[in-house]
């Protein structure tokens, strides 16, 4: 197929569509609600389901029941909506149903505005609701890759019985790029055994719930649902690496950030210094492992997030004592320019090579001449 010149927030809605969403509840707020008013075009279009709740806390809780019956369900929102599904979204995690949520940040804290912010990423990556359980995190930096990340996002919450976010900003959502939409997938007829579709002629009936009352009962239920979590740690992290090879500093960006930071770092390369880029696709899962191998041979990283810091400490925690961890942080809605990561790790390569030279220096004090 072609590629076409799409917008974020109508080509995430399509692919959602063409991955063979068969429901759509939600409420419309910016910076996302294009993807809203496709949804609302193209679902009757094929006689699937969309539904404009009331609010957000009536739309998660339908996703909560479309998602019983074993069919591909969604909802898309942003910052403040998100915040209102919280319960929701934890009772969905307790449940064991998959469902697919789209997050495309906006300013904060509060009403704050509607200017693209990467400041959900506690909110979403640390659980997304209360009790002890994460959802799978994936995060564009593209539309194409929104795109891709949207399909695969109903396979690995339907493998997983999880949930699954798909976390942008609001100028992925809003930007358009030439893009290659996935061919139409056939609807599924079939139920998953679990499913609310009524008895069937099963010799039991099928229950949901997320309510476990004993303690013993409930800590077995959290064991397993962490022995769940371990398998797709294993199986499902997602990353790209650039320059890293030789890379004495490396650069921490993820979604529109790390736009903005693979063309400083193209520009570094041209003044040779030796800076690479580690971009996390998965936020959750998080490349722990990646980062401390870096941090083995790499002095010095640098997070840059459009917020006032969130992922840095899962960088840091990474890495470990042994290295520098450097931030550089805009919010607001304000996206941070190449002139300034370049400006910025200009000076902590200065101060990493006057770091070098010391070391040098104090190996050779009292070394014979």
């Amino acid at each position: 197929m072609a590629k076409e010149l799409l917008k974020g927030n109508v080509a995430i809605a399509e692919a959602a569509v063409r991955a063979g969403c068969e429901a759509y509840f939600g409420y419309p707020i910016t910076p996302q609600t294009e993807l809203l008013e496709h949804m609302s075009k193209r679902m009757p279009e094929l006689g699937r389901v969309f539904l404009q709740a009331e609010s957000e806390v009536a739309a998660v809780n339908m996703v909560y029941g479309a998602a019983s019956a074993g069919i591909r369900t969604m909802t898309s929102s942003s910052s403040p909506g998100i915040s209102l599904m919280q319960e929701g979204l934890s009772y969905i995690a307790g449940s064991e149903v998959p469902a697919v949520f789209v997050d495309v940040m906006r300013g904060g804290p509060g009403l704050g505005n509607i200017q693209p912010t990467q400041s959900d990423y506690n909110q979403i990556t640390k659980t997304a609701g209360h009790g002890d359980y994460r959802p799978i995190v994936l995060a564009p930096s593209t539309i194409q890759e929104a795109i891709d990340l949207m399909v695969l996002s109903f396979d690995l919450a339907e493998k997983y019985r999880t949930i699954v976010f798909l976390a942008l900003d609001g100028a992925i959502g809003q930007m358009m790029e030439p893009a290659e939409l996935p061919p139409m997938q056939e609807m599924k007829t079939e139920r998953p055994s679990w499913a609310l579709t009524g008895k069937h002629g099963r010799t039991r009936k099928n229950a949901i719930s997320s309510i476990q009352m004993g303690a013993d009962l409930l800590a077995d239920f959290n064991d397993y649902l962490q022995e769940k979590l371990a398998k797709i740690e294993a199986n499902e992290l997602r990353y790209e690496e650039l320059y890293t090879e030789d890379a004495q500093l490396v650069i921490v960006a993820f979604g529109t950030a790390a736009r903005v930071a693979k063309t400083a770092v193209k520009h570094l390369r041209e003044e040779n210094i030796p800076v690479g880029l580690l971009r996390p696709i998965t936020l959750w899962p998080f490349p722990y492992h990646q980062l401390a191998q870096l941090a083995e041979r790499v002095p010095a990283f640098l997070t840059v997030e459009m917020n006032n810091g969130q992922m840095i400490h899962d960088v840091r925690e990474a890495v470990g004592r042994q290295v520098g961890v450097e931030f550089l942080g805009r919010s607001g809605g304000v996206i941070p320019l190449p002139e300034e990561i370049v400006a910025k790790v200009r000076t902590m390569w200065r101060q990493t090579e006057v770091v070098a030279q010391h070391a040098i220096a104090q190996h050779f004090v009292g070394q014979p001449i």
